[in-house]
């Protein structure tokens, strides 16, 4: 079922151009499972071919990306920590995972939320706690604008990099995906070691003001 998913998915980039890329990156940064690394190489790789402009596709996974995450932040804010707490275990959000999230953006606030959507799995869930905790618009609008193009833009340069050598990854999705995953740990891993850096810097700052 999920490869089936998949192609559907890769062939809806291909048909609907950066309407397509838009509203699937929009659904990526909601509580839907779609893995952005279908999305953006894909595009990019057209881009590549002549049929889109590259910073066209990274600008429309952007704002699509900005606006999912706009609805999460809304409905988190309008249904509140009670609801979540109480039905948050079916969109992958249980009350301790809610509390831990709504933590680190009380802690860190818009750098945690530009870091956080640079990371699997983490950056579609992060505007929940955000609502939750009515973060300032402005600031959690930017540190999404700023994270998503972060994203969009490693993804579609690798996408023409990656399916630009093996364009037969074209017809085989999670092909593409277990390629992009790969070639992405690099990045991540970069993304992890400026987070316990931050961090480090933040916990030796407060045992200087204690002291």
């Amino acid at each position: 079922m999920f490869h089936h998913l998949l192609v559907i998915w890769f062939n809806f980039v291909q048909t609907w151009g950066y309407l397509g890329i838009f509203l699937l990156m929009a659904l990526e940064s909601s509580i839907v499972p779609l893995p952005s690394e279908v999305v953006m190489p894909p595009a990019a790789f057209w881009a590549s071919q002549g049929r889109m402009d590259f910073w066209g596709v990274i600008v429309a996974g952007t704002l699509g990306s900005l606006f999912g995450s706009i609805l999460n932040y809304g409905a988190a804010q309008f249904l509140g920590i009670r609801f979540l707490n109480r039905y948050g275990k079916f969109i992958l959000m249980p009350p301790e995972k809610v509390k831990m999230a709504s933590k680190w953006v009380k802690e860190f606030g818009a750098t945690g939320v530009f870091v956080a959507r640079l990371l699997p799995v983490i950056r579609h869930l992060i505007s929940i706690p955000a609502g939750i905790l009515k973060m300032d618009f402005v600031k959690f609008c930017v540190a999404t604008t700023l994270g998503a193009f972060t994203w969009c833009t490693v993804l579609s340069f690798f996408g023409m990099k990656i399916l630009g050598s093996s364009p037969d990854l074209l017809s085989n999705p999670e092909g593409l995906v277990l390629a992009c995953k790969q070639k992405l740990s690099w990045f991540v891993l970069a993304v992890v070691g400026f987070l316990f850096t931050y961090i480090l810097m933040i916990f030796l700052k407060r045992r200087r003001l204690k002291a």
